[in-house]
């Protein structure tokens, strides 16, 4: 896979770079066949919904049976018509759902402070100075121990419970395109007996 290719189409659709990687895959490297797929797949378009302001939605809840764990979440969107389909609710309730199996501690990477970041860098640098890694080694590991915490804490990062080929990120994402509405997951609580 050509990285430039890559980089031009994610630059030219705001597309993630698995929806990316899986179009241009698709389109044998041809970009502009990668840009219709996206556009087909409305992946694109939903990119561009994202900044538009969601203030309708629904509260949706999961009890784990045995009532031992829950979970209250918010979805929002941008109408109150789209809140009261069903669909809208099934995709609330699936987010629910990912909550209670994942248990992440953000919604998204931009979520997580600059602190944890940092407090996350040295124990991964002090852990692999124990190991006896080279600086130059360290400092080549260390990005990438960050990027499996944002994967492992971070709810849009999760891989999405019922098809692990998707994040919930993705799975929003389709949503987004299927509504012509930008959706967002606004705050969520999770709640263990004994936790």
């Amino acid at each position: 896979m050509n990285l430039e290719f890559l980089k031009e189409l994610r630059a030219r659709t705001s597309a993630g770079v698995s929806d990316c990687t899986k179009a241009l895959t698709e389109a044998n490297g041809d970009i502009e066949k990668a840009i219709e797929i996206l556009r087909e797949k409305g992946i694109a378009k939903a990119i561009k919904k994202s900044g538009r302001i969601t203030n309708q939605g629904v509260v949706s809840s999961y009890i784990h049976p045995g009532a031992q764990l829950g979970v209250l979440v918010e979805v929002n969107c941008e109408s109150d018509f789209v809140a009261r389909t069903a669909e809208f609710r099934k995709l609330a309730d699936e987010i629910a759902l990912q909550i209670a199996a994942s248990d992440p501690y953000y919604i998204s990477r931009e979520d997580v402070s600059e602190d944890v970041i940092e407090k996350e860098r040295n124990i991964y640098t002090k852990q692999l100075e124990e190991e006896g890694k080279p600086a130059n080694v360290i400092e080549k590991i260390v990005p990438g121990k960050i990027e499996t915490y944002y994967k492992d804490h971070c709810l849009m990062e999760l891989p999405y419970l019922r098809d692990e080929s998707i994040t919930i990120k993705d799975l929003v994402k389709e949503y987004i395109s299927k509504f012509g509405e930008n959706i967002n997951i606004r705050r969520f609580s999770r709640f263990k007996v004994g936790e």
